[in-house]
């Protein structure tokens, strides 16, 4: 069977300075690894690691590809995968974005979910739930990017000489992140042999223990947990080579969603919760240089994989890594604001078809019905089952016959327990100060809320 086409067009990615940043003295250059075909850096370790098995042989044809990945290596492995015609099984930790998760599917990918909030030796951590998959599937490879040599060698003969060659033999400091540490360890081994002078820079979700470690000698025994994707660990990579790291940098969840998302504005660049982490590190050492230096990043993946998080405003609200002003009253627990433009609503001449399509593509169970700016009702998903689990021909009824109208309003000043009973009582709470709309708080509103008040 002849080579996909496609992988030629896996590496040899662009490198463009940003030029509407405060980079100091600096000059700062993504990679572009989301123009990779498969939208990552992880393209490149897909096809070094398969090819890799299948020379030695522990990859046979009809054989299954099982890999645990926070999803970017998982679509490289995927993509090169399934073109070359074997099974791809996928363990995934809980906190992957949905959109990597659709895209694996889409490439026909089986995917395992499992928890993000345990650590290596528990049995739904998803490295070891992987390994055990590979043991118990016959003809499965392992392709164990943390501990697999294929995969820094990916970095050793192709990322790293391609900056070399891009920057005209002038880069003096290069700005990475480490989840499996193939692309750090591989940049060592090339820039050890032709620039021994170039500083590695880790840029280290705030929970991670890799900058404490690069910062102290030590390995924490204790981690925390960051909703930044593909980076970061509770443990040193067995293939990690953490010796040319000059300095590390811990970013929290706010700065990295913030830079992720300034990146898209300042320069049209759209990357990952991980680009963010990098941006915001390579900013900060470029800030703190004495001497001009040019300074090397990665673009490691497409935004569009997060466009449900870190590019939605109402999940970046319900984690707290987006604030609005605060009104100190009921407004605060909305979690779709009606004068933000941000309310999911029909009108009473909409039909039933409708309502329901809007609440489908919402993932909502319960929508406001405005006419003319005004709240005249509610309309949920026990309201159209009512109307239509008989006859589906009424879903071309209208709205306004079907909605309730009878609606218990709270006042933004109502409090909490007024709230709660509204609740108890089986009612929508429906916030409103007069004629004027607010909108409406669910039970995960308040549940969101009430985590934010701990934490």
């Amino acid at each position: 069977m002849p080579t996909p086409a496609l992988f030629s067009l896996i590496g040899n990615t662009p490198l463009v300075e940003l030029t509407r940043f405060d980079t100091g003295l600096c000059q700062l250059f993504v990679k572009l690894e989301s123009q990779n075909p498969g939208g990552s850096i992880k393209d490149r370790i897909g096809v070094s690691i398969i090819e890799a098995a299948e020379r030695d042989g522990r990859l046979q044809p009809g054989g299954t590809i099982v890999e645990a990945t926070a999803g970017n290596t998982g679509l490289g492995l995927a993509l090169v995968g399934r073109l070359k015609g074997y099974r791809v099984l996928l363990v995934v930790p809980d906190k992957m974005s949905l959109e990597k998760v659709l895209h694996l599917k889409a490439l026909g990918a089986e995917v395992r979910t499992t928890r993000s909030d345990v650590g290596k030796g528990h049995p739904e951590y998803y490295q070891d739930l992987a390994a055990r998959l590979a043991q118990e599937t016959p003809g499965a490879f392992f392709a164990d990017q943390f501990n697999n040599p294929a995969n820094p060698q990916a970095h050793e003969t192709g990322t790293g000489p391609e900056i070399w060659a891009q920057t005209g033999h002038a880069v003096d400091a290069i700005v990475v992140g480490v989840g499996s540490s193939g692309t750090l360890t591989g940049l060592t081994r090339y820039f050890r042999a032709v620039a021994p002078h170039v500083d590695f820079v880790l840029a280290d979700p705030k929970g991670s223990i890799l900058a404490e470690y690069i910062q102290t000698g030590h390995v924490s025994d204790t981690s925390g947990s960051w909703a930044v994707e593909g980076i970061g660990e509770d443990f040193i990579p067995a293939i990690a080579d953490l010796t040319g790291v000059r300095c590390a940098y811990t970013i929290t969840d706010q700065e990295s969603f913030d830079s992720a998302r300034a990146l898209l504005r300042a320069e049209g660049i759209l990357g990952g919760s991980s680009t963010g982490t990098l941006l915001a590190a390579a900013l900060r050492y470029c800030r703190e240089q004495t001497s001009p230096k040019r300074v090397v990043t990665f673009v490691c993946d497409t935004g569009t994989r997060y466009l449900s998080k870190v590019y939605n405003d109402g999940w970046m609200v319900d984690q707290g890594l987006l604030q609005r002003t605060a009104t100190h009253d009921l407004r605060d627990l909305i979690g779709r604001r009606y004068d933000k433009g941000e309310v999911v609503s029909v009108a009473p001449g909409d039909s039933l078809l409708v309502a329901f399509n809007r609440m489908r593509a919402a993932d909502l169970a319960q929508l406001p019905v405005i006419e003319d700016g005004v709240l005249v009702g509610i309309i949920d998903e026990s309201d159209l089952l009512l109307a239509v689990q008989a006859d589906a021909a009424q879903f071309t009824t209208l709205v306004g016959a079907t909605m309730t109208t009878r609606l218990e309003i709270l006042h933004p000043e109502a409090g909490l327990a007024a709230l709660r009973a509204t609740f108890d009582r089986g009612l929508t709470a429906v916030v409103a100060d007069g004629a004027t709309f607010h909108g409406l708080i669910t039970r995960f509103d308040l549940l969101n809320h009430l985590r934010r008040t701990l934490s």
